[in-house]
């Protein structure tokens, strides 16, 4: 490779000895820089992977002396396999788990009866919360709040019940033989934690730090009295904090150095990223590469439509197959079809097991708690798309779905997106743009709408990212029309240009690199 000065710069760092953070844009090719880092040097490193797929991909590119592994494959060779039978046992009914453990009976907090399959479902919820920290025991802090009981009072109450429970549960999967509570692979990833395990390697390469797990975060750091320590990806991606996982790269006590020349899209695109990266107040800016001539306009083909929840892909779905589209659905149909089962159930006058809607007796207290309560306002797409098609409609176009090697067109949540590119991208119309405020009752003016929240300027910034020749704006083409949407990457008020229109022919398949309700 020829590497670029940004890429020069963090191999001189590197071979300093330095421990680094390095902010990698997207299509900066960060992978690439990190194999170019590995070989200057003959000591042994260990790239700890986002996930398998990354882990079998990079085995092919970094040089032999470098282990290439994910955090969760570390902790089975070490303590994991221990563990074989119980990973392998049988699925049980939370319930069940929940009866073993001494959960028999309902519990009424306030006005809401929590069921005893609601009780057993927190109480492992609590388990798997705890083996995402680096806490050393379960606390209240680990039970998750559920619907209906938001308030601080209320939820005590629930924690006080559920945590002896869940202490119970962690007690029962130190066993390696047989237990009440199913063991799966994020319990050996806590239970190595807590041994303080030390990794003989001469560096580590931590990949996505952006979103680590708080528990992988504390195994990496664990590290740097013997290891040097480098950690590489992209804070205006930090899209996963709503289930735990972190950004640790803004704060790390090393050299901060960037990657900002994309490889991936042209300088147009590399504009509307950076509105959003001003948005998102990040720390770098992109330049586009001026021999990709990437477009935005309309695509009226595209390879991939980009959603802002699972609800609204499934609306996409849907819409897309009674066009005659044969439509894949990234990470396929099981969180969809679950949902759509638990509308069953709920409109049958049956309880669900599902734990978003566990709570509710049945589909009208659905609707009412998501008409009247602000807290519930993320329900409302859900009764919507439920009460347009039916919940056998829906449970038909899953079942109808396509491999993706097969299919026209990707519908992908912009949380899965991420990590992945297509020819030509379209943004769904579910990114909701911030609201205006009321008229002022003082002057007859309508004031402006509100700032544009940084969690959603970051899934913005990975979704128009995507793309690698014609990107289509669609849902997020009201950025063009807000007060805090005229910036170019220094902040400064721009007025926006023109895009030429047209459409993406398709020119084949999508390639792979690598949520909320």
């Amino acid at each position: 490779m020829n590497p670029t000065d940004e890429q020069t710069a963090a191999a001189d760092a590197f071979r300093a000895g330095d421990h680094i953070a390095l902010q990698a844009g997207a299509g900066t090719g960060k992978t690439t820089t990190l194999t170019f880092l590995a070989r200057t040097t003959d000591h042994r490193g260990c790239y700890i992977a986002y996930n398998r797929a990354i882990a079998q991909d990079a085995r092919a590119r970094f040089p032999t002396t470098v282990q290439c592994k994910t955090a969760h494959a570390l902790a089975y060779a070490a303590v994991g396999h221990r563990y074989t039978r119980r990973l392998n046992a049988p699925r049980r009914p939370a319930w069940q788990t929940g009866q073993a453990l001494g959960i028999t009976k309902a519990l009424r907090i306030g006005d809401r009866e929590i069921t005893q399959k609601a009780l057993s479902n927190a109480t492992l919820r609590t388990v798997t919360r705890f083996c995402h920290t680096p806490d050393e025991a379960i606390t209240p802090h680990h039970v998750p709040h559920l619907r209906g009981l938001e308030e601080p009072d209320l939820h005590a109450q629930l924690a006080a019940h559920i945590v002896p429970f869940a202490r119970k549960a962690w007690a029962d999967l130190q066993h390696p033989d047989d237990g009440a509570v199913r063991f799966d692979h994020d319990h050996y990833l806590k239970i190595w934690a807590l041994t303080q395990p030390r990794i003989d390697a001469g560096f580590l390469l931590l990949d996505e730090a952006q979103d680590t797990n708080p528990v992988v975060e504390q195994i990496f750091l664990a590290q740097r009295e013997h290891a040097q320590l480098v950690m590489v990806g992209d804070s205006a991606q930090a899209i996963y904090q709503w289930r735990g996982a972190k950004d640790i790269m803004t704060s790390f006590d090393g050299t901060q150095l960037a990657l900002s020349q994309s490889f991936r899209f042209g300088p147009d695109l590399a504009h509307e990223a950076n509105r959003w990266l001003h948005l998102a107040d990040a720390p770098i800016r992109l330049t586009g590469a001026p021999t990709i001539p990437t477009e935005l306009g309309p695509v009226t083909q595209p390879d991939a439509v980009l959603c802002r929840t699972n609800v609204g892909a499934m609306a996409q779905v849907m819409t897309l197959m009674a066009a005659g589209y044969r439509v894949a659905l990234a990470g396929g149909g099981d969180s969809l079809q679950a949902l759509a089962f638990a509308a069953r159930d709920l409109k049958e006058g049956r309880r669900t097991h599902h734990p978003e809607l566990i709570l509710f007796p049945c589909w009208g207290d659905l609707q009412d708690y998501a008409a009247h309560d602000p807290a519930g306002r993320d329900l409302q797409p859900l009764g919507n798309l439920v009460d347009t098609h039916g919940t056998d409609a829906i449970l038909t176009a899953v079942a109808h779905l396509a491999p993706e090697p097969h299919a026209q067109v990707t519908v992908s949540t912009a949380h899965k997106a991420k990590g992945r590119e297509w020819p030509c991208v379209l943004i769904a119309d579910d990114f909701a743009r911030p609201q205006d405020d009321p008229t002022d009752d003082h002057t007859g003016i309508p004031a402006p709408p509100d700032p544009v929240d940084d969690a959603e300027a970051r899934l913005a910034y990975v979704a128009v990212t995507r793309t690698r020749q014609r990107l289509d704006l669609g849902g997020l083409s009201w950025i063009h029309d807000h007060p805090d949407g005229h910036h170019d990457s220094s902040g400064t008020p721009q007025t926006c240009r023109p895009q030429g229109a047209g459409h993406c022919a398709r020119p084949g398949g999508s390639r792979t690199s690598h949520e909320r309700l």
